[in-house]
């Protein structure tokens, strides 16, 4: 076929628009059958093959559609009926995976360099997926798993046609996206089964499409199909009830019922996959918790007629594992129902895949799973004899048959709730595994759960109680953080000022509140405190001698006036002023910057960096450069720095937003984040003064200096950036025009790698901010949500869609950057879009209530009355007496 597909999601989108009952595609340029053969026989071939993998979709379809029908009803069924239909359903799962590696094989064939018909052959393929009028929307989820491998293999191709197809591909599972989207509410009610369910939801558009697969299968027929007979829900009339069966023991086969409380094992059935297994290992790394793999044999290798190991490329996916620190155990060979199996059969399905983990390691774990956990007592003997130990569950995600990842999020933290502890069965060969897990990572561990890994003789968690999260990480290598804060506006003799008390207080809320300095070793002193005695014994009594230890950090700050006086020599000495200072004496009433250095080399602290907000001169300060291993050198050598407002010749300016100066404004927008340079999560002084330096002096006529006092020896100070948890809504502040007319003057000359800043003996220098250090995508994610919460505040919004937006594709389970990314939606009056990344949001994180308050008022400014109720009366349930719980309650009286 030449004709080009229409794409999936257009015509989705036209059948929502239209209000259909049931979703249907329209391609009337596709009759949805492989193209007629042609009469040559590299066309006759092609035709055989397409035919052939066309017969096995159809296949993988049936036994998709058998799975729903199996579980569409399965909350409304007794405990043992839910099971049978659940053990089917796996077979029937399985029986699809050996299909789809079959097709791919197929497949891998149709795209040989040699076939010159392969994109023709493929194209019909793709024509049944997308336009067949026998599929409906939910129908082409079966098929994502296999259209993301063609799309790899068609990657390897760089042919024209292979990039059309590329696109052409690429194109499908974005719609596939869609659809799951579309009908997730849908799709994770029938995959819910969460027992319990406050309101009945409408499923018209979901319920037709199953009523469609019921027309064309029977629930009873195919358990019957699989060997299994429904039995009678309750006995017949005159029959004797069945004594209830005994609750299995753990001495026997591990189930997770005997776990602690709030104990949980993670285990991953079917892998190792080439992909999916490495993910889900670097996601349990981030988190720091233990979990058992059940390796399926084949998928390690094969034995040869000895019985040798031959190991394959998924061994070495073990073999990390292995070294990784997890447990890998035994899943059998080919992943057969073992119940069925008997005499050496059975036993090669156990002992041939324990040879092939023997050979990878012999630190395997001899643990082993049960296919469908479908065993009898031979093979309950075999494993005894083998000395391995049966592993069970009594959490199923159900990831093997549900295609949402919220849904199997729901699933499983609601059977963790209920169960309050077990073993979890995942399986480590879907995407959707990998979509999930991070958000049941992030419930479970606020909630304060623990992770149980295998010891070698039984699950065994860290009973150390959860550390109290500091409120920035100590990666920097400091050990306390101390403060001098001092600000002075009623001058007894001197000039009074009107920001320096506000400046100061700004300072010391941002020390305490970002970066989490403790307030008892933030020295503060205002006006009349701020003697000349007192400053001087901030510095004696409560740095000097008052238990800074050698890798503290100091940070000083002043905001009051300076002066400067000559020297006989000719050199200025530069001098901060007290509250008590004689302008007629101030040479030996106020403090010179002599004693300010004598003052930072005799604290024993690792870094001190002093931060003047007043205009003088007369200190010599000097420079050293940095390097790319920063963080490592930099905790190597102390560091005495200073920054100050200006030279001795220049006044402070004053008028600033908030009643600041523009010097700390502008140093507290840096500490904001602005002063993050390179973008690695860590301000320098350095940073801080080439950000400080050149956006104040393009404000005023001041010309900020910065250096290192004598005696440093190149250390830099660090601030780390805490990450911002702030989810937006509309409580949240941004800037007053005053202020953001200010930050779109101070960012008008984007930062360079390297400045030119003055010191105070007036000369130049300049300044090479350190390299950035690598991130991890989480901490990469984070980075730009904080980005995009300054763009917000500054009421640039396509700065803040364009971050928010960055950070989901770095992290497309973000729930708080999808939240921001809503929101700004809102505040420009987009409501219908504001309403989605609120939906996704709650989807991420069901129990965040501010998200549910979101989504209400977008959905009332969107008019969608009924949906706002709804939103609105979830936010009360999780927020009852919330300060907006009134007039969210006032809202919903009028809906």
């Amino acid at each position: 076929m030449t004709s080009k597909p229409i794409k999936i999601a257009a015509t989705v989108a036209v059948a929502l628009a239209a209000g259909a009952g049931i979703y249907t595609f329209t391609r009337p340029s596709a009759n949805g059958a492989p193209s007629a053969p042609a009469v040559d026989t590299v066309a006759a071939k092609n035709a055989a093959d397409v035919a052939a993998v066309s017969a096995q979709l159809r296949e993988l379809l049936a036994n998709y559609r058998r799975i729903i029908v199996l579980l569409a009803d399965d909350d409304s069924l007794a405990d043992g009926a839910r099971e049978q239909g659940r053990q089917v359903g796996q077979a029937l799962f399985h029986d699809n995976q050996e299909r789809i590696a079959r097709i791919d094989a197929m497949l891998d064939k149709l795209m040989l360099p040699a076939n010159p018909r392969r994109f023709e052959a493929i194209d019909s393929l793709l024509s049944y997926i997308e336009a067949d009028p026998g599929l409906y929307d939910a129908d082409r989820l079966a098929f994502r798993e296999l259209l993301q491998g063609l799309l790899a293999d068609v990657a390897k191709d760089g042919s024209l046609p292979a990039i059309k197809l590329h696109k052409r591909i690429s194109e499908d599972l974005d719609a596939l996206a869609e659809i799951e989207r579309n009908y997730e509410k849908e799709i994770r009610q029938i995959f819910g089964n969460l027992g319990q369910r406050a309101i009945e939801l409408k499923r018209e558009r979901w319920d037709d499409y199953v009523a469609q697969l019921k027309k064309q299968y029977n629930r009873e027929q195919i358990l019957k199909d699989n060997g299994i007979v429904v039995p009678y829900a309750s006995p017949p009339p005159g029959t004797l009830p069945e004594p209830k069966p005994a609750v299995p023991k753990e001495d026997a086969e591990i189930f997770g019922l005997a776990l602690p409380k709030k104990t949980i094992v993670l285990s991953f059935d079917d892998g190792p996959h080439r992909q999916y297994t490495e993910e889900i290992s670097a996601i349990l790394k981030q988190y720091g918790v233990p979990a058992v793999f059940f390796n399926v044999g084949r998928n390690l290798g094969s034995l040869d007629a000895q019985g040798k190991a031959r190991l394959n490329a998924g061994a070495e996916v073990s073999r990390k594992l292995m070294k990784e620190g997890y447990a890998v155990g035994n899943h059998s060979f080919s992943h057969a129902q073992l119940s069925k199996q008997t005499g050496d059969k059975l036993k090669g399905e156990i002992l041939g895949t324990d040879t092939l983990l023997k050979a990878i390691s012999p630190e395997r774990a001899a643990l082993f799973r049960f296919p469908y956990g479908a065993r009898n007592s031979e093979g309950m003997a075999a494993l005894a004899d083998a000395h391995l130990k049966s592993v069970m569950w009594n959490i199923d995600s159900l990831d093997w048959a549900d295609p949402v990842p919220s849904s199997i999020t729901n699933r499983v933290l609601a059977s963790v709730d209920k169960a309050g502890r077990g073993i979890i069965l995942f399986h480590d060969i879907h995407e959707r595994t990998v979509k999930a897990l991070p958000a049941i990572l992030d419930r479970l561990v606020a909630e304060g759960y623990q992770f149980a890994g295998w010891d070698g003789t039984t699950f065994k968690s860290a009973k150390a109680a959860a550390p109290t999260p500091e409120k920035i990480p100590v990666s920097t290598g400091y050990g306390n953080s101390w403060a001098v804060v001092i600000g002075i506006d009623q001058y007894a003799k001197w000039p009074k000022l009107q920001y320096a008390v506000r400046d100061a207080q700004g300072v010391r809320e941002t020390l305490i509140d970002k970066f989490g300095f403790a307030p008892e070793r933030v020295v503060t002193l205002k006006n009349a405190e701020a003697t000349r005695n007192n400053i001087l014994a901030a510095f004696h009594d409560k740095l000097a001698h008052g238990g800074v230890q050698k890798n503290d950090r100091i940070f000083v700050f002043f905001a009051g006036h300076g002066a400067t006086r000559k020297l006989s020599s000719g050199r200025d000495l530069g001098y901060i002023v007290p509250f008590d200072s004689d302008p007629e004496q101030f040479a030996t009433d106020a403090i010179a910057m002599t004693e300010i250095q004598n003052i930072a080399e005799s604290l024993t602290a690792k870094h001190a960096l002093f931060v003047m907000d007043a205009c003088y001169s007369g200190l010599g300060l000097t420079r050293g450069a940095g390097n790319s291993s920063f963080l490592r050198d930099n905790a190597k050598r102390i560091g005495r720095q200073m920054l100050t407002a200006g030279g001795g010749d220049q006044l402070v300016a004053d008028g600033g937003p908030n009643g600041h100066s523009v010097f700390t404004w502008t140093l507290l927008q840096g500490l904001a984040g602005k002063a993050d340079l390179n973008g690695d999560g860590l301000i320098t002084a350095t940073e801080l003064a080439a950000y400080v330096a050149p956006a104040v002096s393009s404000v005023s006529n001041q010309t900020p200096a910065f250096g290192s006092l004598p005696g440093s020896e190149g250390g830099d100070f660090v601030f780390e950036l805490p990450s911002e948890t702030e989810f937006l809504s509309p409580n949240t502040t941004q800037l007053s025009t005053e202020a953001i007319a200010l930050n779109s003057k101070l960012d008008a000359t984007p930062a360079a790698a390297s400045v030119t800043v003055r010191d105070l003996q007036g000369g130049e220098q300049k300044i090479v901010t350190p390299g950035a250090v690598p991130g991890t995508a989480r901490q990469l994610a984070q980075r730009a949500n904080d980005r995009g919460l300054q763009h917000y505040k500054e009421k640039q919004y396509d700065q803040a869609e364009a971050q928010f937006t960055e950070a989901l594709k770095l992290r497309p389970d973000f729930a708080l950057a999808a939240n921001n990314l809503g929101f700004v939606f809102y505040k420009q009056e987009k409501y219908r879009e504001a309403a989605r990344w609120f939906e996704n949001t709650v989807k991420m994180d069901p129990s965040r209530a501010i998200a549910y308050l979101n989504l209400g008022d977008a959905y009332f400014k969107a008019g969608d009355g009924a949906r706002a109720k709804v939103a609105y009366k979830t936010y009360l349930e999780l927020a009852p007496t919330a300060s907006t719980a009134p007039a969210v309650r006032q809202k919903m009286e009028k809906l």
